[in-house]
């Protein structure tokens, strides 16, 4: 099976997605795209520490979107791709990579602009722009921490921040 869990998540990898998500799912693979770690080897390593046995991840800048990830997603194995931004998501979105797919909101947690929609999602207005974009590209845009969680549509997310 080809890349199928699209998630934002401030926190990329960690215990929910690697043993929440990732046992679930049996990813094998892990794309995270973000600026950052793509240039920071030392950082790779931290992330990279945390994975199960046989598990790979592939770190990518967002000017890699257009040439690399088409290739990754369309690779065998269970996988998935992890943006830390709604951003960097809009950005695959924006590149066509994201059309009939389903997006994942996980984890953006409150801080200076948020307005809290969920426990476990809060969000900027240009963060709901983004979300907005993605969807509009043709995507599925929903909230859910784990995968046993009731899913929350775009719309009943976005409405929670009126």
């Amino acid at each position: 099976m080809p890349l199928d869990l699209f998630r934002i998540d401030e926190r990329l990898l960690h215990g929910q997605v690697i043993v929440g998500w990732g046992m679930r799912l049996g990813l094998e693979r892990y794309v995270v795209v973000d600026d950052a770690l793509a240039g920071s080897d030392w950082e790779q390593d931290i992330y990279a520490a945390g994975l199960p046995p046989g598990a790979t991840v592939i770190f990518l800048s967002e000017a890699e979107i257009p040439t690399r990830l088409p290739e990754l997603i369309a690779a065998p194995g269970a996988g998935a791709v992890l943006t830390r931004s709604t951003s960097a998501m809009r950005a695959i979105a924006d590149a066509g990579l994201l059309a009939g797919r389903r997006v994942n909101v996980g984890g953006l947690h409150e801080g200076e602009g948020r307005r809290r929609a969920l426990r476990y999602v809060s969000l900027r207005s240009d963060e709901a722009e983004d979300l907005r974009a993605i969807a509009a590209a043709g995507a599925s845009v929903s909230a859910r921490d784990l995968p046993t969680s009731r899913r929350v549509d775009l719309e009943e997310l976005l409405d929670a921040l009126a």
